[in-house]
């Protein structure tokens, strides 16, 4: 399964660099965010509004060995993927850059062949 995550590009070179991404998140939470394709625009929305620069990390989960839950965590009533652990960046497939809509708003989508497509502007 291609499961998502939004990151800083610096920090993810750094990521790749250490050979583990193992944000702050997995010692608050217990795990490391994650989003399928059609929710990466909303996170990135939601969380990530005023960021000026972000990339998707996109992700084949059988290659992480830690556990992947997929849970609405929070009970807002959408389930998200979650990993339990480092992520080894050579789980990686794609880097995808997350780009700006004219209104400002974050958009993303990625086509059928996995590469990153921008999003149409009615959605």
């Amino acid at each position: 399964m291609r499961i998502f995550h939004i990151i800083a590009p610096d920090v993810w070179a750094e990521a790749v660099k250490s050979g583990e991404y193992r944000p702050a998140s997995v010692s608050t939470e217990g795990f490391v965010h994650f989003s399928f394709a059609d929710q990466v625009a909303g996170t990135a929305n939601l969380a990530y509004r005023d960021e000026p620069d972000l990339v998707v990390v996109e992700v084949e989960s059988d290659r992480v060995d830690a556990e992947l839950k997929v849970e609405d965590s929070y009970r807002g009533g959408t389930e998200f993927p979650h990993v339990y652990g480092a992520i080894p960046p050579e789980s990686a497939v794609a880097i995808h850059p997350l780009r700006r809509a004219t209104d400002g708003s974050w958009t993303f989508s990625v086509t059928s062949d996995g590469a990153a497509a921008p999003a149409s502007p009615d959605r």
